[in-house]
């Protein structure tokens, strides 16, 4: 129904909020919640707090969604970048990087793309015996606590999945 409505619309009309969450495949509340944490978000509301966005609020929307899904940034991040660059920049981002619907992978919680590649960095360095360029050198008894930190994360890591796997509805 949404989707028909969509393509029923002009470019430059005014979008509901269940349309544009279905246009970025993100609950309608997630859309709130970004309302709250990025000033720059401002649909117009009508009678009854009802939100009509218009194409520039998508773009601006898209480009979030993107730094945040997959760009692997965090809410204060996009927010720096936000300050930084402005709302063009990142509408620009929205423009540029058309949706595509996420896939849902079984370690969807894995670690976002930035993130392994700094990970990958960091063995490498390990494996060549050089001290790492974006940590600096640490001491052996720095290193054996994150060893064991990491350990620990790992350990609950495998405990998360294997909840999610489980059934939690409640038996009454």
């Amino acid at each position: 129904m949404v989707a028909a409505a969509l393509a029923e619309k002009s470019p430059e009309a005014f979008r509901t909020i269940s349309e544009v969450a279905a246009e970025l495949d993100v609950p309608q509340h997630v859309l709130r919640f970004w309302e709250s944490r990025f000033a720059q978000i401002r649909p117009v509301k009508r009678a009854g707090s009802r939100r009509y966005y218009r194409p520039d609020d998508v773009d601006l929307l898209r480009g979030i969604r993107s730094l945040l899904y997959s760009d692997g940034y965090t809410i204060k991040g996009v927010q720096k970048i936000l300050r930084e660059h402005g709302i063009r920049y990142v509408a620009d981002v929205g423009r540029q990087r058309p949706h595509a619907p996420r896939a849902r992978a079984a370690n969807a919680g894995d670690e976002p793309r930035h993130a392994r590649e700094a990970i990958a960095r960091v063995h490498k360095a390990q494996e060549d015996g050089q001290p790492n360029s974006e940590t600096g050198e640490i001491d052996k008894a720095a290193r054996a606590k994150l060893s064991a930190l990491l350990k620990e994360l790992t350990k609950m890591k495998a405990q998360l999945r294997a909840a999610r796997g489980r059934n939690w509805a409640s038996p009454i």
